[in-house]
């Protein structure tokens, strides 16, 4: 929940890194929540979807960041499958080695990132 509450945090922060730690858990609370709510009424599901876009965009592009790719590589996202898988790939890899051009690594620094 520490990860979750940090990507929320960081509402619409688009640079930096983020280790798999902090995107994967957010993802997986994120997630629980949405399927709670959907089960309990579309339109708070709807409602909570709209008010985590951009913690989601956030915590994506400093994941991709973390790998040493750019986030324009979200833009994948819009191709149907392949787009996805490329993007799974991306994320489950290990952060790139020491500082990259988007900051320090975020394994160093201690944790929450």
């Amino acid at each position: 929940m520490e990860w979750y509450l940090e990507v929320l945090k960081k509402y619409a922060v688009f640079d930096g890194r983020a280790q798999r730690v902090e995107f994967w858990w957010f993802v997986l609370i994120n997630l629980i929540i949405a399927v709670v709510l959907g089960w309990i009424s579309e339109t708070l599901s709807s409602i909570y979807g709209l008010a985590v876009l951009l913690p989601a965009i956030g915590v994506s592009i400093r994941r991709l960041h973390d790998t040493g790719r750019t986030g324009w590589w979200l833009l994948l996202s819009f191709l149907p499958v392949i787009g996805t898988i490329i993007l799974i790939i991306f994320y489950v890899q290990d952060s790139e080695e020491g500082t990259n051009e988007y900051g320090p690594n975020p394994k160093a620094l201690g944790r929450p990132a």
